[in-house]
C-alpha cells in the first residue's frame, strides 16, 4: 500500500512540475508596458548589443522544457508565453528592423538585446497576436485590472453611457480590436451573451485581457 501512495505521489509531483512550467500572464503587469509585439524563438537563442552579426554577443542561451544556459535564467525570466506541449516560446519585442528584433531576455532586470530574424513571421505586433489566439481560445480579464475594465460600452469611448457590466465571465469572445479597444461578447454565469466595447489595454500600453492560453491551448 506504501508504495503505491509513494508511486502515486511521484506521478503527481511530476505533473504538477510539468504543468508550472507553462508561463502564461496571470496579472497585470508593467514590465511589457514599453513593447509592441512578440517573436517566436528557438532553442537557441543568440543576443547581440546592436542589429548587427557582427556586433557584440550579449549572450547565448539554450533552453529546453527543463532548464535553461544560463543558469541564472529562467522560463520566467525569458518568456511572455511558453506552453510545453505546443513548444511555443515568445519574448516580448521592443524594436524591429526588417531583419532583426530588440527582446527583452530577462524580464526581472529589464535587459534587451537583438536577435537575428530567422523567419519574419515568427514576429506579431500584440494586436496580431490577440487576433490569431484571442479569438480561437477566448481571453481572460488579469489579475489587478483596473473596475473600468468590466464595464462595456456601445462605442469605444469611455465618455459614453455603459451599456452593460462583466460580472462572472465563463467566456469572453473577441470580435475586433480597435486601438486600445476590443468588441467582446461575454458569456457570464447566468448564460445570457451580451457584447460590448471593453479596454484591453491602457494609453501606455498596459494590458488588461490576455488570451486564454492557460486552459485552452493544450
Amino acid at each position: 500500500m506504501k508504495k503505491i501512495i509513494l508511486t502515486l505521489m511521484l506521478f503527481l509531483s511530476i505533473a504538477t512540475s510539468a504543468f508550472a512550467l507553462d508561463v502564461v500572464p496571470n496579472t497585470v503587469s508593467l514590465n511589457y508596458t514599453n513593447t509592441f509585439g512578440v517573436y517566436q524563438v528557438d532553442h537557441a537563442i543568440v543576443i547581440y548589443d546592436k542589429p548587427d552579426e557582427k556586433a557584440t554577443i550579449k549572450q547565448k542561451i539554450v533552453w529546453t522544457s527543463e532548464n535553461v544556459i544560463p543558469k541564472s535564467l529562467s522560463l520566467t525570466d525569458l518568456f511572455v508565453v511558453y506552453i510545453q506541449k505546443k513548444d511555443l516560446a515568445l519574448m516580448a519585442v521592443t524594436d524591429e528592423t526588417d531583419d532583426w528584433v530588440e527582446v527583452i531576455y530577462n524580464n526581472r532586470t529589464g535587459e534587451k538585446g537583438w536577435i537575428k530574424k530567422d523567419d519574419p513571421y515568427k514576429f506579431n505586433t500584440w494586436v496580431n497576436f490577440y487576433n490569431m489566439y484571442g479569438k480561437k481560445y477566448g481571453l481572460v480579464i488579469l489579475n489587478g485590472a483596473p473596475e473600468t475594465v468590466y464595464s462595456m460600452y456601445g462605442t469605444p469611448e469611455e465618455k459614453q453611457k455603459v451599456i452593460s457590466t462583466i460580472n462572472r465571465p465563463e467566456l469572453i469572445n473577441l470580435n475586433i480590436i480597435r486601438g486600445n479597444w476590443m468588441l467582446v461578447t461575454v458569456l457570464d454565469s447566468d448564460q445570457t451573451p451580451k457584447t460590448g466595447y471593453v479596454r484591453w489595454r491602457s494609453d501606455d500600453g498596459v494590458k488588461y485581457l490576455f488570451p486564454n492560453l492557460q486552459n485552452n491551448a493544450q
